[in-house]
């Protein structure tokens, strides 16, 4: 997240919309004024904002109708803005309304009128919920990448020290035969099975640090000691694995008729090389991959 916030106003009232560009300005924020759902859409695959403020009945453009919940819904579907907090501003009261918005993953629900002060409060707090959650995977928990990058440099001073890299593609083909919810369902599996292989036999918790890189890589840090016993127990398990990580249905169908998930493995060791960076670890890591 930058210094200066971004956010993004969804309202087709003009004298409301320039009263929260105003005033969160203001505050310091950058602001992007959206009246429709396509522009609203528009703008964050454009520009991804760090949060959103979003009314529900937004007008009909040309025959299309987009309205906060469509808005919602979609920004929830695309891989840049599924995590970004979204607060809905809007004159629906009923309890179904709320319900409702909060289904679909906003983190909080305002009905007009609306005091200023509380809305800047729970913008606030929205985005401090936020930077903490860029610091762990939301779906798995895991350390993030702003981690791992802090535990690779400290290695720059140490030694023999390990870092397995696995990484599982086709997830994309997953999620549309699947859809995200059992997509980030496998991930999440992935995550316990590397947590759970690092872990197991009551290894100490500062013998190995797992994290994940992004939406389909991960990292453990360990010492070079436990290395080839830590890779071959990651191969036998992911595995497997694997093949649960479909649903039911689908788990004796053949290869060929299913999404193929590809897993891949490597691993990269203070013998490897000098490194200067956390960075260059992290590559050395990722080239080291090879398919299971």
């Amino acid at each position: 997240m930058a210094d200066r916030p971004s956010i993004l106003i969804v309202e087709d009232d003009h004298h409301t919309a320039e009263m929260l560009a105003a005033y969160f300005e203001g505050q310091g924020f950058q602001v992007f004024w959206a009246a429709w759902g396509g522009a609203a859409l528009r703008m964050a695959q454009e520009h991804v904002p760090d949060l959103v403020v979003l009314d529900i009945r937004l007008p009909d453009i040309d025959g299309h109708k987009i309205d906060g919940y469509e808005v919602c819904r979609q920004l929830r579907t695309q891989r840049h803005t599924e995590h970004v907090p979204v607060i809905f501003l809007t004159e629906r009261r009923e309890r179904i309304d709320r319900l409702s918005g909060l289904e679909l993953g906003a983190v909080d629900y305002i009905t007009k009128p609306f005091d200023i002060q509380e809305l800047r409060l729970r913008v606030r707090n929205a985005l401090k919920r936020s930077r903490f959650e860029t610091l762990v995977d939301p779906i798995t928990g895991l350390a993030g990448a702003p981690l791992i990058d802090e535990k690779l440099a400290a290695l720059l001073s140490q030694r023999d020290w390990a870092v397995l890299c696995v990484a599982v593609d086709g997830l994309d083909k997953f999620a549309e035969a699947y859809g995200f919810v059992a997509r980030d369902d496998a991930v999440r599996a992935l995550g316990l099975v590397l947590s759970n292989t690092a872990f197991e036999g009551g290894a100490a918790p500062e013998s190995a640090f797992v994290g994940q890189l992004d939406a389909n890589r991960f990292l453990i840090v360990t010492g070079m000691a436990r290395l080839q016993d830590l890779r071959e127990r990651l191969g036998v398990r992911l595995k497997q694995a694997i093949n649960y990580f479909y649903p039911a249905r689908d788990r004796r169908a053949r290869a060929s008729a299913r999404p193929l998930l590809i897993l891949s493995l490597g691993a990269v060791t203070s013998a490897s090389g000098q490194f200067e960076s956390a960075e260059a670890i992290r590559t050395a890591a990722m080239k080291s991959l090879t398919r299971l």
